[in-house]
């Protein structure tokens, strides 16, 4: 039989994972630097992103593309290898 969670069972869960994690500590110490900020920066989401660590100006989505590319060059480049080393092997 399968069990069953409320809305309210399933937010809690979430909440304790966030809170485990420490993603919630890490956003209440980024939002109040952001609030302690003498002038408020004109990109917020620009500021928590190098409070958090995130490099600027970096297009994730490029870098995920380029990524997937990457990793199929890899297999198709892992098959040439083996086809040569089994080439050699007889």
């Amino acid at each position: 039989m399968p069990s069953f969670q409320t809305p309210e069972s399933k937010k809690e869960e979430f909440r304790k994972y966030l809170e485990k994690s420490g993603v919630i500590d890490a956003l209440t110490r980024v939002l109040v630097g952001l609030y302690e900020e003498p002038e408020r920066p004109q990109n917020a989401i620009d500021y928590i992103k190098r409070y958090m660590g995130a490099p600027a100006n970096v297009d994730v989505d490029a870098i995920r593309n380029e990524n997937e590319e990457m990793k199929a060059k890899i297999k198709e480049l892992t098959r040439t290898v083996e086809e040569l080393n089994s080439s050699l092997w007889f």
